[in-house]
């Protein structure tokens, strides 16, 4: 695991609520929902920091992303995770702006084709959601799964999207 002490928070006003934009020396490390469970938002932040380089540029990047100007964030990331969690993570940034895939699909890329429940602990576990687009995984059927920020939240990204 990665472990840096010393994280710091911003808040931001968004189409979906307000979001919980968590920082460390490394970079972003937090997108955090409103309704996103306490046991679940790790890194949380310690401080408030209007000003930290990434969470100022993450909010910027944010802000396009919903205005529908951006498809593809550009951001120092500090996944905060097992490696198996890590690689999963890093495999939902491979998504495209627009489209799905299952969590089989994702279990197969990652080498691990019989993990699609593991695949679908490591999404919900997923630190920087709508940077890392764990909305855009979803059952095999096409069905829309749970979702740290609420099934509502995670219709609304994919419709902004234009993937539903």
């Amino acid at each position: 695991m990665t472990t840096t002490s010393n994280y710091v928070f911003k808040l931001m006003n968004s189409p979906v609520g307000t979001l919980r934009l968590v920082a460390s020396d490394k970079g972003l490390a937090g997108v955090w929902f409103e309704r996103s469970r306490p046991e679940r938002v790790r890194p949380r932040g310690d401080e408030e920091s209007a000003r930290h380089p990434d969470l100022v540029e993450a909010e910027r990047q944010l802000r396009e992303y919903f205005a529908g100007r951006r498809q593809i964030f550009d951001l120092k990331l500090d996944f905060v995770g097992t490696p198996f969690q890590r690689t999963v993570w890093k495999a939902l940034l491979t998504i495209p702006f627009g489209q799905t895939r299952s969590y089989g699909q994702i279990a197969k890329q990652v080498g691990r084709p019989s993990a699609s429940r593991a695949v679908g602990a490591a999404n919900g576990r997923n630190p920087v959601s709508i940077v890392a687009p764990c909305h855009r995984v979803v059952g095999s059927t096409g069905a829309l799964t749970g979702f740290g920020g609420g099934l509502d939240v995670k219709e609304r990204l994919l419709r902004l999207e234009g993937s539903i």
